[in-house]
């Protein structure tokens, strides 16, 4: 039962992000579409398994071409020892850091991961997004920031400093399988979330620039016979703001 208590809940957490964030993800996804419109660029930031939803988008079949990880050094899970990546995340000034090691622009989106939402560097990674002219979109539990206080200097969580938020709809916690007989519920739900939501914000992005007559820079599995050539034509038409290759 215990496997099927978690199959049920996440499938009932993946219906009510698609009833609840619809409007949330089809406002994000105007803002992407039209930032590509301009030949502007995507960027992605999360620490530690926040960064799993930047992963997904990156270098994937279906996925935008566009999508440039900002990785979080010393803060992904090939670090050892992994505990310290929860005390990185925690460090006041990184964030800014962190994002400057990429050319992000005026008029760039970047999308910035965090399910509590409440450490200093996914915070700091938004605040300076912002200044420098991005269009900022969160994804973060609303039910966890809720519940705990921010680490952040300012008093600010993530959900604070995004022109847009998305709610994965993960509780307080993040675990959901209760286990009769033990007190500490498991199964995480913000990874499974969160990778529906990114990729439903690349579906719902692709298909506001089709509307618009704009050809999506989308990668074709490699694995296909066309995929190479179809993939190399679109990589060199958009390789000015492709900036992981």
């Amino acid at each position: 039962m215990s496997a099927k208590g978690y199959f049920d809940e996440a499938i009932a957490a993946l219906q009510r992000v698609a009833e609840s964030q619809s409007g949330a993800i089809r406002e994000a996804a105007r803002m992407l579409a039209a930032s590509i419109q301009s030949g502007h660029s995507l960027y992605g930031f999360g620490a530690t398994h926040s960064f799993i939803l930047i992963e997904e988008m990156v270098y994937r079949t279906g996925g935008l071409m566009l999508a440039n990880p900002i990785y979080p050094h010393g803060m992904n899970l090939a670090v050892r020892p992994m505990t310290s990546t929860s005390r990185l995340e925690r460090l006041h000034g990184l964030g800014r850091e962190l994002l400057h090691t990429v050319p992000l622009e005026k008029g760039d989106c970047l999308l910035v991961a965090s399910t509590s939402g409440r450490n200093p560097v996914p915070i700091e990674v938004a605040i300076e997004g912002q200044r420098l002219g991005a269009t900022v979109i969160g994804i973060t539990s609303f039910a966890y920031t809720d519940g705990v206080s921010s680490r952040h200097e300012s008093g600010r969580k993530l959900r604070d400093c995004c022109d847009i938020a998305i709610d994965n709809g993960a509780p307080y916690g993040d675990a959901v399988a209760a286990i009769p007989g033990f007190p500490q519920r498991v199964g995480p739900l913000s990874s499974v979330t969160g990778c529906a939501i990114v990729n439903a914000l690349v579906a719902e992005t692709v298909s506001l620039l089709v509307e618009a007559g704009y050809e999506p820079p989308v990668f074709l599995s490699a694995n296909l016979d066309e995929g190479d050539a179809y993939n190399a034509r679109l990589l060199a038409r958009n390789a000015h703001r492709i900036h992981y290759l």
